[in-house]
């Protein structure tokens, strides 16, 4: 079976979508998937250091596209897991090294070795943010529950449309329980009511999301994080599986285990 091609894109803040494709990715091969992430971000390049592949790059995307090496010289495997890959950007060009025609060229070769190819895009609309969705066969938009977000992730979805995608999913990032009560962040059905998309995963905020991407840990290796559910159950529907979402109010499941507890019942 050929792999999924999912592109992982946001408006033009970025709002986390390359942590976003980290985990995911190590989330993927966790359950036994082949999984290769693409850089697509040429000229920054951030994914090799929130996948702790920094020291080992050889060669890039761009080395693959002008021919200086082979796709398989290439290919940086993750120390952790052994079908788990990263073809990183190059930092010392631009996007116009890189063509749609070139990614949807590169992608076709790895169909067949992988379960699923994940691209994480550029931040913005431009020439980049054609290059990763050119080959997509599966658009993931990333967003923040904050006004200027959801315009961006708006823009993105009709760009998405122009270029004849099916109908993206919808990522909600760094959702703060306490701020949506108060109404000073917009929750997941305000966010879809006005984007007109379906929600893949929430992904509640987390002090501990930044220090792992910093070290290189994904944040979805740590079993007792919340936001590292949240990024394994979003893996899990990407492979088709019927995954609740999961309560985000922490405080009343809290006292609903305290409850438990004190009237006899069996452990928090």
């Amino acid at each position: 079976m050929a792999a999924k091609v999912v592109t992982i894109t946001s408006g033009k803040g970025g709002v986390g979508k390359t942590t976003t494709t980290a985990n995911l990715g190590v989330a993927l091969a966790r359950m036994d998937q082949k999984v290769v992430l693409i850089d697509a971000d040429i000229g920054l390049r951030n994914l090799d250091i929130v996948m702790g592949l920094e020291n080992r790059i050889v060669y890039d995307l761009v080395d693959i596209v002008e021919g200086r090496c082979k796709l398989r010289q290439a290919l940086i495997k993750h120390k952790m897991f052994p079908d788990l890959y990263l073809i990183p950007a190059a930092q010392t060009r631009d996007k116009t090294a890189v063509s749609p025609a070139d990614m949807i060229q590169l992608t076709d070769q790895l169909r067949q070795e992988m379960d699923f190819i994940l691209i994480d895009s550029p931040a913005g609309i431009e020439r980049g943010f054609r290059n990763a969705v050119a080959p997509a066969d599966e658009v993931l938009i990333v967003t923040n529950p904050e006004v200027s977000a959801v315009r961006d992730a708006d823009r993105v979805i009709g760009l998405l449309e122009a270029e004849n995608k099916k109908t993206p999913r919808l990522i909600l990032n760094r959702a703060k329980l306490d701020q949506i009560r108060k109404g000073e962040m917009m929750s997941a059905e305000d966010v879809t009511d006005i984007l007109a998309i379906k929600l893949i995963g929430i992904i509640p905020e987390d002090d501990q999301v930044v220090p792992s991407s910093n070290s290189g840990v994904p944040i979805t290796l740590n079993e007792g994080s919340r936001a590292g559910q949240a990024f394994r159950n979003i893996a899990r529907r990407l492979m088709g599986e019927d995954v609740p979402f999961m309560n985000l109010d922490e405080s009343n499941n809290l006292i609903k285990r305290l409850g438990r507890l004190f009237a006899g019942g069996k452990g928090i």
